[in-house]
């Protein structure tokens, strides 16, 4: 169950409590009876596993179809020697 965190507008109490996702938000205050207001933060989120980020699982496969491709613009780079052939001139 997640937890919420509320503050009444009236007093300025702040509190903390677990609601099913299916609850309606409180909006009375216990203290007071004032008007409560839903506190939202930060919250830590932690992705895991593969693929989430550029640098996550392809610096592997874009690091050997790197080097590949390396190794074939080394082999195409190279000038190839070109058999010339005069042609026959028919006249």
């Amino acid at each position: 169950m997640p937890t919420y965190s509320y503050r009444c507008r009236e007093c300025g109490v702040e509190f903390d409590i677990q609601q099913h996702f299916s609850d309606d938000a409180l909006t009375e205050c216990p203290q007071c009876k004032g008007s409560l207001r839903k506190l939202f933060s930060a919250v830590g989120v932690t992705f895991q596993g593969s693929g989430f980020y550029r640098t996550d699982s392809r610096a592997e496969s874009s690091g050997k179809k790197s080097s590949a491709k390396k190794d074939s613009a080394k082999k195409e780079s190279k000038p190839k020697k070109k058999e010339t052939k005069k042609a026959a001139s028919s006249s």
